[in-house]
């Protein structure tokens, strides 16, 4: 196989398909090159993936796997693995050898930032879908309220009494329905009665003044017959 002639073919082939893309960096003493990929859409939106692929010529290629580097930058390396986009490619090389085989590692690595790509898109809408189904659970809940059990009103009862000070308004108003009133105190207290039947008995205790009475003779009380039509203020016939 004349090596020289199959890697020369091919990068002329190589250049007229990505054309403005490609960049030959050597002709001497191999060739070597740089082919960019990314994904669809990428130049639209200014969202995707993109790397550039480097390929080197060995003295035997095809008949020996060409030196492929991966350049990237740090968003591409935190969004995928780039050893994991190398080692893909390397199979396809391996499954390819003895054949000029640039063209089918670009478009497989061209196929695999698609694929990777949309993944990710999936994913990120996943997760908007799930924050959004959380939101909506979170206010439904908001308006549902929770689940109400026997143990769990009887906790918030004792709570809400605690802060509301109704125990010890309780205690009070027990506390003043055992006190009597007085004349519960006076019909239970039988000393009180005692206390009266001993004042009445004891004739030394109560004495009367008699000079109260004395002038009760010489008062002018007239008979009822008498006094029915007098009117205060006004003179009698008689006089």
């Amino acid at each position: 196989m004349d090596y020289h002639y199959e890697q020369t073919s091919e990068v002329e082939a190589l250049d007229s398909i990505y054309y403005g893309d490609m960049i030959i960096l050597q002709t001497e003493p191999m060739h070597k090159f740089i082919i960019p990929i990314k994904s669809e859409g990428y130049e639209d939106d200014g969202e995707g993936l993109t790397c550039e692929l480097v390929f080197t010529y060995t003295a035997k290629y095809p008949e020996e796997l060409p030196v492929l580097e991966i350049n990237t930058d740090e968003s591409f390396d935190e969004i995928v693995d780039r050893d994991e986009l190398y080692n893909h490619l390397m199979k396809q090389a391996e499954e390819n050898l003895g054949m000029v085989m640039v063209f089918t590692l670009v478009s497989a690595g061209q196929e695999w930032l698609n694929e990777k790509w949309d993944s990710i898109q999936r994913e990120r809408e996943e997760e908007v879908l799930a924050r959004k189904r959380a939101d909506e659970e979170a206010e439904m809940k908001r308006f549902e309220g929770t689940r109400v059990t026997v143990e769990s009103f009887l906790a918030w009862r004792k709570q809400f009494e605690i802060e509301m000070g109704i125990p010890a308004k309780r205690e009070r108003e027990g506390n003043n329905k055992n006190k009597l009133t007085g004349k519960e105190l006076f019909l239970r207290d039988t000393t009180l009665n005692e206390s009266d039947l001993k004042f009445l008995d004891d004739g030394d205790a109560v004495k009367v003044d008699e000079s109260l009475f004395q002038d009760l003779e010489d008062l002018d009380i007239s008979d009822d017959e008498d006094d029915k039509d007098y009117v205060p203020g006004q003179s009698s016939d008689s006089d």
